[in-house]
């Protein structure tokens, strides 16, 4: 059990340094915050098994339909940012007022 617990502690760490380091690529972000929801996933699937509790892997499968739910709609924006400004750079977002 607690091998499952370090993969999930190293999957929400290199989500976090993702997101952290990562402020120009927008793809990149997603994919590091869906590393993070992952790792939460993982854990409370973990939780599940330990205790013989179904509450667990209900909350997974909440949380990760809102997720798929919140990466389409990320991917959307940023398709239509694309064709509106022609780059995905994370720079330029603060122009999108205009």
């Amino acid at each position: 059990m607690f091998l499952i617990l370090y993969f999930s502690m190293l999957l929400f760490l290199v989500g976090a340094c993702g997101l952290y380091l990562t402020k120009k690529h927008a793809i990149i972000m997603l994919i590091a915050l869906e590393l993070l929801i992952l790792s939460v996933n993982i854990n409370f699937i973990t939780g599940a098994a330990y205790l013989d509790d179904l509450l667990g892997i209900i909350y997974s499968l909440i949380s990760l339909t809102s997720a798929a739910s919140e990466s389409a709609i990320g991917l959307a924006l940023l398709i239509i940012y694309y064709r509106i400004k022609g780059s995905i750079s994370l720079d330029l977002i603060s122009h999108l007022k205009s």
